[in-house]
C-alpha cells in the first residue's frame, strides 16, 4: 500500500493534539504490567520481533511499552517512524524501507536496526486527537493481509481504551481500581498468550489469514473489550 504523508513531521493541530496527550498523565511513566502483556501477545500475533506502543511527545516519541527490545525509553521525534505515522489518516505500512519511504524522518535509526517492516495504527483519543502509535517492526521484508490490518486496528483500539481506563482511574485517585484493572486484563490476556503459543508450537508460527486460527483469537479480543467496556461503563456511572 501506499503511504500518504503531509509535508510536515509537525501539523498545525499539533499543540491541541499535545494538550490531550499530556491530559492523560502517560508520557514518561514507569513500565505498567498490562501495556507490557498487550506488546508480548502482539509480538507473538504478528510473528515480529518487536512490538511497541509509543506516545508521540512535542520533541521525543516515548515507547510506554516494547516487546524484543530493552533499555530504550524511545526516541527523538525525527527520528521515529512513530511520529510520522501518527500524521496518516489510515494504518502505516512499510513493507521494504528505504529512506524514501518517509522523508519525513532521519533513515538513520531505521538502518542501523535494519528495519525491513514497519505496520502501525494510531492510539487515538475520545476527541480523535492521535497520541501514538501500536506498531509491529520486523527486520525481514514482508507484506500484510487486510486480515491482519483488521486485527492489528482492533488491538489500537483496545490499547487507547486501556490509555482511558488508566486516566479515569489515577484522576479519581483511585489507583487501587487501577490496579485491579491490571489484574483482571492481564489475566484475559495471558489466556490469550497461552492461545497464541499453543497455535505457535502447532502450526510453527500464527497465521491469521487462516480462519480457524483468526476465529479463536478475535474470541479473545473480544473478552478484553468486555472487560473494558464494562469498567468504563462502571467509571461513567461514578462520575
Amino acid at each position: 500500500m501506499t503511504n500518504t504523508f503531509p509535508d510536515s513531521l509537525i501539523p498545525s493541530y499539533d499543540a491541541a493534539r499535545l494538550r490531550t496527550l499530556h491530559q492523560f498523565q502517560i508520557v514518561n511513566t514507569t513500565p505498567e504490567p498490562v501495556f507490557d502483556s498487550y506488546v508480548a501477545w502482539i509480538a507473538q500475533l504478528f510473528n515480529t520481533p518487536i512490538a511497541l506502543i509509543s506516545l508521540v511527545d512535542a520533541d521525543y516519541v516515548w515507547f510506554k511499552a516494547v516487546a524484543g527490545a530493552t533499555d530504550i525509553p524511545g526516541l527523538p521525534r525525527n527520528e521515529s517512524m512513530c511520529s510520522a505515522a501518527i500524521l496518516a489518516t489510515e494504518q502505516v505500512i512499510v513493507s521494504d524501507y528505504k529512506p524514501e519511504s518517509c522523508r519525513l524522518i532521519k533513515p538513520d535509526v531505521a538502518q542501523a536496526i535494519g528495519l525491513n517492516f514497519y505496520a502501525g495504527v494510531a492510539l487515538v483519543a475520545a476527541d480523535n486527537s492521535r497520541l501514538g502509535m501500536l506498531a509491529v517492526i520486523d527486520k525481514e521484508v514482508r507484506s500484510v493481509s487486510e486480515v491482519e490490518i483488521n486485527v492489528l486496528t482492533r488491538l489500537a483500539g483496545l490499547v487507547s481504551q486501556t490509555i482511558e481506563l488508566r486516566y479515569r482511574y489515577l484522576a479519581a485517585e483511585q489507583p487501587g481500581e487501577w490496579e485491579d484493572a491490571q489484574h483482571e486484563l492481564a489475566r484475559a490476556l495471558d489466556d490469550n498468550s497461552a492461545l497464541a503459543r499453543y497455535l505457535t508450537t502447532r502450526n510453527q508460527r500464527i497465521d491469521l489469514n487462516d480462519p480457524e486460527v483468526a476465529q479463536p483469537i478475535m474470541h479473545r479480543l473480544e473478552s478484553v473489550a468486555k472487560v473494558l467496556d464494562r469498567r468504563l461503563q462502571a467509571c461513567e456511572t461514578r462520575g
